[in-house]
């Protein structure tokens, strides 16, 4: 048990860079209406894919640091999805994205790989897709809204 706690913390400080083999990226997953949502949809922005499931205590350690960093950019240059990544009843989900009171879109992982994301290599894992619609980067562990704010602006300055 200690060698696999060790290990997840040794991947959660590893953000891996993948923009040499960058490329347009794009699917479609139903939110907990069924109602399907398309990334292509949040082209100019940024948008922080993370895949989560409601057992994974690194989990909700995140949620909130997703939650404040979806409301200070959701208006101007970023956004979170949340993928559930869990076999688990509609009801039951729904229910605990109110009790968090989670205010970004969470869409469901389906039965085919959400690909190039997919296969993962553990919870949470979370990717950025630039507002060209370019998967560039991923991180696997916890993340907090101050370092997803140190990655793009890093992006940005790279960029000019």
């Amino acid at each position: 048990m200690i060698r696999l706690l060790t290990m997840l913390l040794l991947l959660a400080t590893a953000t891996t860079a993948v923009r040499a083999d960058s490329h347009l990226v794009d699917f479609s997953l139903p939110d907990v209406n069924g109602q399907e949502h398309r990334l292509s949809e949040h082209r100019g922005k940024w948008v922080v894919i993370n895949f989560w499931a409601t057992w994974c205590g690194p989990c909700m350690v995140e949620i909130p640091e997703l939650m404040r960093f979806h409301e200070r950019h959701k208006d101007d240059d970023a956004i979170v999805i949340g993928v559930n990544f869990e076999e688990i009843e509609t009801p039951d989900l729904v229910k605990f994205i109110a009790e968090m009171d989670i205010n970004y879109l969470v869409v469901r992982a389906g039965d085919t790989p959400v690909l190039p994301f997919e296969p993962l290599k553990g919870l949470p894992s979370t990717f950025f897709v630039d507002p060209d619609g370019e998967y560039v980067a991923s991180h696997v562990g916890p993340v907090t809204g101050e370092a997803i704010e140190d990655f793009l602006a890093r992006e940005s300055l790279a960029a000019q």
